[in-house]
């Protein structure tokens, strides 16, 4: 008994150290000291381990995460970065120019924009001046008060003019700042996304490891449900059932309705990966050892197949996430989304969508290039993951 202890102490006193050679590369020394080579101490490295060295070796994928981290903290705290509120309109200026910041005044850095001047041509179309009058920047300044955090009374915003307007992309056809509301508006774009992958990854998990586990009859009908999914053209998809929204619902309702809509229709993709992975994996060595000792059905769902579909599924929630948001941008563009009062970035597309004031006034459009940019990096994210999840690749 004793000498069996002590095997037991040593074997897992082995193991410690495997793991931390394979998860520190500080400790290749160790490898050596122990006559480890480095395929033998990379073959103790967990699963996790792995994909976050893949991970990180892949410049692209770390861009692409930290362009989405400042979108998701900027939205988390859009009320202290936007100057302005959705509403505040400037009527004097009218489809006002981006303004440039000037960094440095006399030497020393301090932020500021030129005033401008509002004016009318012989034809009565509006036109604006740039004098020379300054107008600086205040950072922490007070203005319109508003909730952070969605419960937080304050009116602390990152910067305001003192004393003018400051409008780095424009305003738009009443005079509203179109900076604050691009990032206003990210707060339900984004938020949306997030809350659509949640449900269809929860429906996606749930019907694509049944189905691939239990097959038979349950396979069937989920395959059969999937393809029927599958089948409809996406957009009169949308449009069917955005229009079975009745129009009286409140602004929680209809954005509501839109999340279920969107997951109903984003999981087919998921579960059909899901499925394919479980079928090998069923019939692996530790799943069959599972169901000798007489493990249950759901201890081998939840034990074995789900922890080891993980990293699947967290690729396929990443690259969901730009999906939705087009989604959610391409209904709202349409007509069939959410509606003004509300704002987010497809109703701010719908807003710009004529093209006579495009030709005049481009900096509407800003919003579309705000959504190409996070759809990149989303992208970007989504392929580094995918490659570090591969156990195919080195």
């Amino acid at each position: 008994m004793i000498a069996q202890n002590k095997l037991e102490q040593e074997s897992a006193a082995l193991r410690d150290l495997y793991r931390d050679i394979a998860e520190n590369p500080a400790m290749a020394g160790a490898a050596e000291a122990h006559g480890l080579t480095e395929d033998e101490a990379q073959y103790a490295a967990s699963q996790w381990s792995v994909m976050r060295q893949r991970f990180l070796r892949n410049k692209a994928a770390l861009a692409g995460g930290v362009i989405v981290l400042i979108y998701y903290l900027i939205a988390l705290v859009a009320g202290f970065v936007a100057p302005y509120g959705l509403t505040t309109r400037f009527t004097n200026q009218v489809y006002l120019p981006p303004q440039a910041v000037h960094l440095f005044d006399g030497g020393q850095l301090r932020p500021f924009v030129y005033e401008v001047t509002t004016g009318f041509d012989a034809n009565l179309r509006r036109v604006y001046e740039t004098t020379e009058n300054k107008i600086y920047l205040q950072f922490f300044a007070q203005g319109e008060p508003y909730k952070l955090l969605g419960f937080i009374d304050t009116d602390v915003h990152l910067f305001l003019a003192e004393g003018g307007i400051v409008s780095i992309l424009g305003t738009d056809r009443q005079g509203r700042d179109m900076f604050s509301r691009i990032v206003l508006g990210s707060q339900v774009s984004l938020s949306i996304g997030l809350v659509g992958v949640v449900l269809s990854l929860v429906l996606g998990t749930v019907l694509g490891i049944a189905s691939g586990y239990f097959g038979g009859w349950v396979d069937e009908v989920i395959q059969r449900l999937i393809e029927i999914v599958r089948a409809f053209p996406t957009i009169p998809l949308w449009m069917a059932l955005s229009a079975a929204i009745p129009a009286g619902w409140s602004q929680e309702q209809t954005y509501f309705a839109i999340t279920v809509i969107l997951s109903l229709i984003g999981w087919t993709w998921l579960a059909r990966q899901l499925r394919g992975l479980v079928l090998s994996l069923r019939e692996s060595d530790y799943v069959t050892a599972a169901k000798l000792a007489g493990a249950s059905d759901r201890r081998i769902i939840f034990k074995h197949l789900v922890p080891a579909t993980m990293g699947q599924i967290i690729v396929v929630a990443t690259l969901s996430l730009p999906a939705m948001i087009i989604a959610e941008t391409a209904l709202s563009f349409l007509g069939l989304g959410l509606r003004p009062p509300v704002t987010s970035w497809g109703v701010l597309l719908q807003e710009a969508q004529n093209f006579q004031s495009l030709a005049l006034y481009p900096w509407v459009l800003a919003p579309a290039f705000v959504i190409v940019i996070v759809i990149l990096a989303f992208s970007f994210l989504g392929d580094g993951l995918r490659d570090a999840a591969d156990p195919f690749t080195i």
